[in-house]
């Protein structure tokens, strides 16, 4: 069953950047080439790693930390600003352009995921603080800095991208302009103490725009099967769908019109990416729950289930569809299900 393209990525195993102060490792669309719509890193910081001041000219970024502390600044734009710390279950959107750093509040190694809402994105391509420097003429920088050109003399001579700094303090502190105006668009949102919407085999969490109004381009899904939980057959008008197994395992088959199918199984630190329109559904797999995060690329959430349609048309009119007799369609669901218990 493999009409359709290879939909499966195993981001962990994936190659990228590495040292003692963190690691981080992505998919572009030329690792994965279904994903069109979606790049991906999954980075760790230890304690005082500082993922350096960058900005990203191409692609928003869409965070989700899935353990650990980190602490956040991002300015925009507007010169507004914002120092947020982050934990378990939070997630951060910045809009293609704004500048920002991550660094490690510890105790233990803080390991977060980065989506962008640009499959042809590379975190290896971003627009470093130092790299930068390190190619702008010493004299224009210290002029621009307002410091001695010899201050400026053990600036990094290229990107350092990842470095070891010094454990923050527990609370924020102020930045260096203390007239600085905070934000007035939250950067942050708790995803992990969102509203649980709970069914028969699991549990759903999700943040759109409406939520979050700063989110211009994704929505996120927190999704938890139980043990035999089901994700109904459905589709998604508007948006391509791309998931992270956190903890579990689960099937996924895929439908892509005229005969065209596919299914694979995943779990762990792997990656899975359904195009828009297309038909599927997710079956948990063994005894441990399944939790994915789900992203797609529209502020907006839609689905349509399978359950939900079928109830929303006369009974005739499916039986002379599936050429069933009209007692088998009066057991179908009434209304949708979402998550099945199995």
């Amino acid at each position: 069953m493999s009409d359709l393209p290879d939909f499966k990525f195993d981001l962990e195993e994936a190659k990228g950047w590495s040292g003692a102060a963190g690691s981080a490792r992505q998919h572009t669309v030329d690792e994965f080439p279904v994903s069109t719509s979606f790049a991906a890193v999954s980075m760790r910081l230890q304690p005082g790693a500082l993922r350096e001041l960058h900005w990203h000219a191409i692609a928003a970024e869409w965070a989700y930390v899935i353990a650990g502390r980190c602490r956040v600044t991002v300015i925009a734009p507007s010169g507004d600003a914002e120092i947020s710390d982050f934990g378990p279950g939070d997630v951060w959107y910045f809009p293609k352009g704004h500048g920002h750093s991550i660094q490690g509040l510890g105790p233990g190694e803080c390991h977060f995921l980065l989506i962008f809402d640009d499959g042809r994105f590379s975190e290896f391509g971003t627009f470093s603080i130092t790299d930068w420097m390190a190619h702008t003429p010493p004299d224009v920088l210290a002029a621009n800095l307002n410091l001695p050109p010899q201050a400026l003399a053990k600036l990094p001579k290229k990107e350092v991208y990842i470095v070891q700094g010094e454990l923050p303090p527990p609370a924020p502190p102020g930045a260096l302009n203390r007239a600085l105006q905070p934000s007035q668009r939250n950067h942050k949102f708790r995803l992990g103490a969102a509203p649980l919407m709970s069914f028969a085999g699991g549990t759903e969490r999700l943040v759109s725009r409406q939520q979050f109004p700063i989110s211009s381009t994704i929505t996120g899904v927190l999704l938890t099967l139980e043990p035999g939980g089901l994700r109904e057959l459905h589709w998604h008008p508007n948006a391509d769908e791309w998931q992270y197994y956190i903890s579990g395992r689960s099937e996924i088959g895929i439908f892509g019109a005229n005969g065209k199918y596919r299914q694979d199984e995943f779990g762990p630190g792997q990656v899975a990416f359904i195009n828009r329109g297309f038909g599927h559904y997710i079956r948990q797999i063994g005894s441990e729950e399944t939790q994915i995060l789900v992203a797609f690329n529209s502020p907006d959430y839609q689905e349509i289930s399978i359950s939900s349609w079928l109830a929303s048309n006369p009974p005739q009119l499916l039986a002379d569809n599936f050429g069933l007799d009209p007692t088998v369609i009066g057991g179908l669901p009434q209304a949708g299900r979402f998550i099945v218990a199995t």
